[in-house]
């Protein structure tokens, strides 16, 4: 994408977040609304593995920012963890670059005047400190989940990737990461029922960035004639390239889990999770009693 926009680079993609969650049915996970718009705006793999100075991939981070004041304009569901989900006035919603730069302006003025700072229309996601401000305000468990997973040290996040594979019915898991063995961290086996079984051989990338499709090649490459099937896990995303090596004819399948599905699999056997109820109060629905 050459376009030029004024303003953060992310004003560029309200309307394709739009266009993604219509097509995908008015929702979706957030990686397969990344996967789309790649693919729709033929974004180039080069670009989705470019990171900012976090380690982070820039097309993700901009998609994400994009989502973020969609939401805070109304257009997105806010109240709606780890799914993307249209409002009414969202699927109706059509933003012209004109049009998405106002409403990036409108949303960060109210933060502004809020703090006595002026907009700052010209910064960056990742370089705006209010923009960080603003993140500051959207955290929720998921993100503070990731920030910890990312601290631990490269043998720490193997060791938790093998308990969540046991805990999600694996057994005789073992991590066996060492050097020279091709990037494999670890072997498993997954039994079916009495009559068949999978043995797989994992890998754990405890990083921000894209899992390439490089990546995924010498990954099937190490475990050609050791196991049935592969498994990635990351912190991180995968790119378009990569997702559809995973899955080519011809060759052993390999799992990708993300770090949107990693954090869902921590959700979903409340590992490392302590449930809690809360609530947000829903000023949309005091408006007309105002």
């Amino acid at each position: 994408m050459s376009t030029k926009i004024k303003g953060p680079q992310f004003v560029k993609y309200f309307q394709p977040v739009v266009d993604a969650l219509i097509e995908l049915g008015g929702s979706g996970r957030p990686a397969e609304v990344k996967e789309l718009i790649a693919s729709k705006l033929n974004i180039a793999e080069e670009e989705q593995e470019e990171q900012i100075a976090s380690g982070a991939s820039r097309f993700s981070k901009n998609v994400d920012w994009a989502r973020f004041y969609l939401a805070k304009a109304g257009f997105i569901d806010a109240s709606t963890r780890g799914v993307w989900s249209l409002t009414e006035s969202g699927r109706h919603v059509r933003l012209s670059p004109k049009d998405a730069l106002g409403l990036f302006q409108e949303v960060h003025q109210e933060f502004s005047v809020a703090r006595k700072k002026g907009p700052n229309s010209e910064g960056t996601a990742e370089k705006d400190p209010q923009l960080d401000a603003l993140l500051e305000e959207d955290v929720d468990h998921r993100i503070l989940l990731l920030n910890r997973l990312m601290a631990l040290s490269p043998n720490g996040f193997e060791r938790l990737c093998q308990r969540l594979l046991r805990e999600s019915g694996f057994e005789s898991v073992a991590v066996t990461g060492r050097s020279g063995d091709g990037g494999l961290d670890g072997t498993g086996k997954l039994q079916v029922n009495p009559f068949v079984s999978f043995k797989v051989l994992f890998q754990c990338k405890r990083y921000s960035g894209s899992v390439t499709v490089s990546q995924v090649r010498d990954f099937r490459g190490a475990m050609m004639g050791r196991a049935d099937k592969g498994i990635i896990l990351t912190t991180g995303t995968f790119t378009s390239d990569a997702k559809k090596e995973a899955v080519r004819d011809g060759v052993p399948p390999i799992e990708l889990v993300d770090g949107e599905k990693l954090l869902d699999m921590f959700e979903e056997l409340e590992l490392g999770l302590k449930p809690k109820k809360a609530f947000d109060i829903d000023e949309r629905f005091f408006d007309e009693f105002s």
